[in-house]
């Protein structure tokens, strides 16, 4: 992932910063708790496509 874009990249809703999980490739929103894919190396920023985090998962 790119560092230049992960620093402009925030979340659709909220606008919070997002955290770049390397193994599970994947772009976390503490706030709300959903997890944006990256495939073939592009964030996928759509709420309809962000995996919801169950509370047991550790942010």
């Amino acid at each position: 992932m790119d560092a230049k874009l992960l620093d402009i990249l925030v979340c659709p809703l909220c606008k919070g910063p997002l955290l770049y999980k390397r193994v599970e490739n994947e772009l976390i929103c503490k706030a709300d708790r959903l997890a944006f894919l990256i495939k073939d190396g592009i964030p996928v920023m759509l709420e309809d496509e962000a995996r919801k985090l169950p509370a047991e998962e550790e942010v």
